[in-house]
């Protein structure tokens, strides 16, 4: 499993169930990358789509304690263990975690790989925090991106890896 994010200078994710900001490329990025697969998050991850609808062309799986959540085109789990019972029906789709911040936090050390647009800029007040990879000694990076930009935001592409 891998995780697929963008972050600020500070590992900020959200605020109020939404995303700090939106860059067109990062966007494409994740569609590009997720497309076909299955990506796996949490209940308000999947409300701040847009209609609250899950994405197309992925596999929506929403890992949640409310036995009742159940939207149409999407597999509910309550747990870890059914979580990973019901990824063994994908043994050959790519799984993404895409959120949020509690859903990232506990699949961290399921993962092999954390795809993380990095946006070098302090996007202001937040209340969803992704682990700073690079303060942990268990992850390095591996790979960056040339910098870019959109609307006087730098950002690269980063791949992170589990040592």
């Amino acid at each position: 499993m891998d995780m697929i994010v963008a972050v600020d200078e500070n590992w900020r994710i959200g605020i109020n169930g939404g995303m700090l900001t939106s860059i067109p490329e990062d966007m494409k990025f994740f569609r590009t990358m997720t497309k076909d697969s299955v990506v796996v998050m949490g209940r308000k991850t999947l409300e701040s789509f847009p209609g609250g609808k899950p994405l197309k062309n992925r596999v929506n799986i929403v890992l949640t304690k409310n036995s009742a959540y159940n939207p149409e085109g999407v597999v509910t789990v309550g747990d870890f263990d059914r979580l990973f019972d019901e990824l063994k029906k994908y043994p050959d789709k790519k799984v993404f975690c895409i959120g949020g911040d509690s859903i990232y936090h506990a699949m961290l050390p399921y993962c092999k790989k954390a795809y993380v647009t990095k946006i070098y800029k302090n996007l202001g007040e937040a209340d969803s925090f992704f682990p700073n990879l690079d303060e942990n000694p268990r992850w390095q990076l591996t790979e960056q991106s040339e910098t870019k930009q959109w609307e006087g935001m730098d950002f690269s592409f980063c791949t992170y890896e589990k040592i």
